[in-house]
């Protein structure tokens, strides 16, 4: 008997130990990719005018005001978002200090946990291989990388639901389920809601009672420990909403914060009836076409992925194996958000919490064709695909050159903004919406990165489908990866460029080096088209416009700063003593028709006037 343990334990020794092994590469890898895209892009462009620099305004007045309970904008109250974004932005600057990279860093992080949390979530399910090709088609995605330009939490909120899935399933596993995996569950769940309010709930909840309902299986949700995980749950995400109640009270005809947070930005806003209707809304077409475009160029597997769901009413009433009760959640994960915004508004960013959902089915499919033997269906599936993306590749790849081959060299001195066609603010449904202001002569200005773009194309998909054909997926699936990173790099490079447009720091900066005291810096429309100013200088800022959008609310409050001009009070304060500094985005807007108006300086289609001359 002694004789025989080395025998049995060794080889089971050395699996172990090449398993760890393997793990560890992985985990490295993927933080390769992550750094390459994410640490590369911290420093730079400047953060742009509207939710980026709001958001980092909000979290520099929290640090400011030392009030981590309710996040106040320009001196008003801004009560309409959850706290999470804000705390990870305010810690961020009180251990760096206040700058772009510190603003940025808390998602750069949050998007870091994200694709571990994946690899983590596919290893449970499809091995180390699945969880790690699950991680690289999150982490060198279009939509990933595009909703983490600017400060919004929705990826946070895809980090909560994978985290909570993989608490999930674990209990799925267990009998009965575990404390780590009903607690951790719940306080995943808490920390969604003070991400991204009650679609934190709402999300996890509908999403496991519609996976439980499948598999009728709902005797399960009794052993998931009820009590004690609602009382984590109550832990972790009651402490704040109760504060920002006690604190923002109803206040003479100015409802509390429970009406304006819950009832006008969650349910009004679900209904498209919140108060002020200040926002647009995708197509339902496009939105559910944007999924597939957020997870390119991985989700041209989608078919096959969705092959492996078991999608029979028997077959999800039988005996399900791991990796089916996997597939199946993931499906309805994705299904569950995607359905729940196609009833309401909706932007295109919406649908980013689905994103990870798909890529794990992607990545076990992956995990499957790699593994399966050669000439199997999967690998004919995947050679497909991959001359599908091939054919995708060689169009885009012909596009580029097209675009290249138009393009002109602008003239000596031009600013991009003035190489732009020029269109109305409505034209911009989608936040992207710029690309289609490009003219031949800014083109001229992004042909470095086009280059890139079209050889990454043409490269990264060819190779792709070779290896393929050659039965080497796993080097195929490296070869998107590697072509991910270039085209997102290029990207990156082209979004510095055009950066100018969408922010006002230049401006901010002039301003900040002649302000003195005394002076006063306007802004010629809504406070999110020039917020960069606020930021950028420390200096509270007027607003010339009627209340609206992010500051209606608090303005509304007795101790609001009175910053909303009229045309008149803003006349008289522009002939009065003091210095006036205008933002504007016209050169010669109608408010200072008539009056004295020097021009200080311009850039990205934006002006500082001022009625005072430059020193």
């Amino acid at each position: 008997m002694s004789q025989s343990v080395p025998a049995v334990s060794l080889p089971s020794s050395r699996l172990h130990s090449s398993v760890r092994a393997r793990t560890r590469i992985y985990v490295l890898l993927i933080a390769v990719v992550w750094a390459a895209i994410y640490v590369s892009s911290l420093f730079q462009p400047a953060l742009l005018d509207d939710a980026d620099s709001v958001h980092a305004e909000a979290a520099r007045e929290m640090l400011l005001r030392h009030d981590w309970v309710t996040l106040y904008i320009d001196g008003i109250r801004y009560l309409e978002k959850a706290p999470l974004l804000y705390w990870g932005m305010a810690a961020s600057f009180k251990a760096f200090g206040v700058r772009e990279w510190s603003a940025r860093l808390p998602l750069a992080l949050g998007v870091l946990a994200l694709l571990l949390a994946t690899f983590r979530l596919g290893r449970r399910v499809f091995g180390p291989e699945g969880g790690l090709y699950s991680a690289l088609a999150l982490g060198a995605c279009f939509g990933i990388y595009i909703y983490t330009r600017f400060q919004i939490p929705d990826v946070l909120v895809a980090l909560w639901l994978t985290l909570g899935f993989d608490f999930f399933l674990q209990g799925l596993e267990e009998s009965p389920p575990s404390r780590v995996a009903c607690w951790g569950l719940a306080a995943a769940t808490a920390l969604d809601v003070l991400t991204k309010g009650l679609i934190g709930l709402v999300f996890p909840g509908a999403i496991i009672l519609l996976y439980l309902l499948l598999t009728g299986n709902l005797r399960h949700l009794l052993r998931m420990r009820l009590l004690s995980s609602t009382v984590v749950f109550l832990a972790v995400a009651a402490p704040w909403h109760i504060l920002a109640a006690l604190r923002n009270p109803t206040q003479g005809h100015v409802r509390g914060f429970l009406w304006f947070y819950f009832v006008n930005e969650h349910f009004l806003r679900y209904l498209n009836e919140r108060v002020p209707r200040d926002y647009g809304t995708v197509p339902l077409a496009v939105f559910w076409v944007l999924l597939l475009l957020w997870l390119a160029p991985w989700s041209v597997f989608l078919p096959q992925a969705l092959r492996a769901v078991p999608l029979r009413w028997r077959a999800m009433r039988s005996q399900l194996s791991a990796r089916d009760r996997a597939n199946l959640l993931f499906l309805a994960w994705a299904l569950v958000i995607m359905l729940f915004f196609s009833f309401s508004t909706r932007q295109e960013y919406y649908n980013l919490p689905a994103v990870p959902a798909i890529a794990l089915l992607v990545g076990g499919w992956m995990e499957r064709e790699s593994a399966s033997a050669v000439g199997s269906r999967e690998r004919r599936a995947g050679r497909i695909s991959s001359l599908v993306l091939f054919v995708i590749g060689i169009a885009g790849f012909i596009a580029a050159m097209v675009m290249l081959r138009l393009s002109e060299t602008a003239p000596a001195g031009a600013e991009l903004a003035d190489l732009l066609h020029q269109r109305a603010a409505t034209s911009y449904v989608l936040s992207f919406g710029h690309i289609f202001d490009l003219t031949p002569q800014a083109l001229g200005v992004f042909r470095a990165p086009l280059l890139g773009v079209a050889l990454a194309l043409l490269l990264g998909t060819g190779l792709n489908w070779y290896l393929r054909r050659r039965d080497s997926p796993a080097r195929g699936n490296m070869a998107l990866a590697a072509m991910s990173v270039a085209l997102l790099l290029c990207v990156h490079s082209a979004f510095v460029t055009f950066a100018p447009i969408l922010s006002s720091k230049k401006l901010a900066l002039v301003v900040e080096q002649q302000y003195r005291p005394g002076d006063t810096i306007v802004i010629n429309g809504e406070y999110e088209q020039g917020s960069t100013l606020n930021f950028y200088t420390g200096i509270p800022v007027h607003i010339l416009h009627e209340r609206s959008a992010n500051l209606w609310y608090g303005s509304q409050f007795p101790d609001a700063p009175q910053v909303f001009e009229t045309n008149n009070s803003f006349k008289t304060l522009w002939q009065g003593p003091g210095r006036v500094f205008l933002w504007s985005e016209e050169q010669n807007p109608p408010q200072v028709e008539g009056l004295t108006v020097y021009q200080l300086a311009h850039s990205g289609g934006k002006y500082i006037l001022s009625n005072r001359a430059s020193p």
